[in-house]
């Protein structure tokens, strides 16, 4: 694993006196590396060597660009073990999430690989006489990706991999707190034959390494995971330079849970939402609203599964969940939790560190009974594994409870009617909707994104984050052997 950043093919220790250290949140005495910060000269000189390399990979044939995804999806499966075992290290994850996600990954390739046999354009009449009307789709230039520690591995490459196959050159800043499953992407793609200058990776802290991607008017398209804080002034500043955005931020998502529901599944699912990868995921389940004609049954059982839990290091493949990710969040999850219990909700169980484990950034599963909707828990993203249960009396109240919060990423719904399931298809405000399963997942080949103060811009996966890193032409050709004046104004 390299320790440094990687700018136009070359690997290199930034001249930095600021040191990233990669901290295991599990063991906080174990130090995983050191990475040198790279300062906003150091994107500037990514961002030079990107424009440079854009002409040649621009012209590559999208087909062999597509290879070149296919061959680092097959060096990823077989480095699959040691890419897991690096994330649950540095982000603390339990190690059969990390292989999951690096499979997600290794799908996401694939999937994107085959793009470059794909980039579609639309051939449609033209109201004039001889003439062919069509539309193609070609790359933006050099494009800025900044991502998130939650998911390390996956959303860097949901992000490249469509940047990438479709002719762009790219500058990838990785979150400062997961350095090292970042280094291996970047390993991966040069094993894989990517040319110098088409894939960059400058490792340093937002205030230099962002801002300087952000601000250059070289950069012509922005993809942004992360806070709303962060994602919101990033895009009034790339935007108003007219660089292309888009954003994925916040979550606030809502199981509801009606009478007829299939209550245990409702319960595993519940606890796999709220509690899986410590709540650390943008569409981690963190409301529950269910009737009060099923809501204490539901509770028990799904308190029963959360006390059944094994908390500790992910590198122990018992282990049932982790640990989370930083000091700092971990003191904002407890924060919430006092504020949970001066709004006068009722703590069923959880809310501090479980007594077998002295040291590293723990919490065990905690829930939340008796929350009324305007409280701050209910409201706010907590990021990590806390759940907040209220109840709605039928599908209509339970409809505004769900899209009375400022986000909207993703829901899921338990019931066996399908009249009810229709409805709420319709009405509820998110841009992902499960039936009868968690509220988080997704899929290579299907959009990923939300609505309100979750999402800016176009979506991401499948042809939807294609699009993002394309603009499109249109052509008109003239075959009449005429000169000719267009009718149409």
């Amino acid at each position: 694993m390299h320790t440094g950043s990687y700018i136009n093919g070359k690997w290199f220790q930034p001249d930095s006196k600021e040191i990233i250290k990669n901290i295991n949140p599990a063991d906080t005495n174990d130090v995983i590396a050191e990475f040198p910060a790279a300062q906003a000269d150091d994107a500037v000189r990514a961002i030079e060597a990107a424009k440079a390399a854009f002409p040649e990979w621009k012209r590559t044939p999208g087909p062999e660009r597509g290879r070149v995804l296919w061959r680092a999806a097959n060096i990823a499966r077989a480095r699959a073990d040691e890419i897991a075992k690096v994330m649950t290290r540095e982000e603390g994850k339990i190690f059969k999430e990390a292989k999951g996600e690096v499979l997600k990954g290794i799908s996401v390739l694939e999937y994107y690989s085959g793009e470059g046999y794909r980039m579609h354009g639309k051939t449609m009449p033209s109201e004039i006489r001889d003439v062919f009307a069509y539309t193609i789709r070609r790359p933006l230039g050099v494009v800025g990706l900044i991502s998130p520690w939650n998911f390390p591995w996956a959303i860097p490459v949901w992000k490249s991999a469509p940047a990438l196959v479709s002719g762009n050159t790219v500058v990838f800043k990785p979150s400062g707190v997961t350095p090292a499953t970042a280094s291996l992407l970047a390993e991966i793609y040069e094993e894989a034959g990517m040319p110098a200058g088409v894939f960059n990776m400058v490792i340093g802290y937002g205030n230099a390494v962002g801002e300087a991607i952000v601000n250059h008017n070289d950069v012509r398209a922005i993809s942004f995971t992360g806070s709303n804080t962060v994602g919101q002034a990033l895009y009034v500043k790339a935007a108003g330079r007219g660089a292309k955005v888009t954003c994925e931020m916040g979550g606030k998502n809502a199981v509801i849970v009606l009478p007829d529901a299939d209550l245990e599944k409702a319960a595993t699912a519940i606890q796999g939402g709220a509690f899986g990868s410590t709540g650390q995921r943008c569409t981690a389940t963190s409301r529950i609203i269910a009737s009060p004609k099923v809501k204490d049954e539901l509770l028990d059982r799904l308190t029963t599964k959360a006390k059944g839990m094994k908390i500790g290091s992910g590198l122990d493949e018992t282990i049932d969940m982790g640990p989370i990710v930083s000091e700092k969040q971990w003191k904002q999850n407890l924060d919430y939790i006092e504020i949970g219990k001066k709004e006068g909700a009722t703590l069923v169980l959880g809310g501090e560190r479980p007594q077998h484990l002295s040291q590293g950034y723990f919490i065990a599963p905690t829930i939340f009974d008796n929350v009324n909707p305007s409280m701050r828990i209910f409201r706010e993203e907590i990021f990590g594994p806390v759940l907040s249960v209220a109840t709605a009396n039928d599908l209509q109240e339970a409809l505004n409870i769900a899209n009375s919060v400022e986000y909207g990423l993703s829901t899921s719904i338990f019931t066996q009617d399908i009249d009810t399931i229709m409805r709420f298809v319709e009405e509820v405000e998110v841009g992902m909707i499960h039936i009868n399963e968690p509220s988080v997942g997704g899929e290579a080949q299907l959009p990923f994104g939300g609505t309100k103060s979750t999402g800016i811009g176009e979506r991401e996966m499948g042809e939807d984050g294609l699009n993002f890193f394309t603009e499109v032409k249109t052509v008109f050709i003239n075959f009449s052997g005429k000169a000719k004046v267009s009718a149409i104004r």
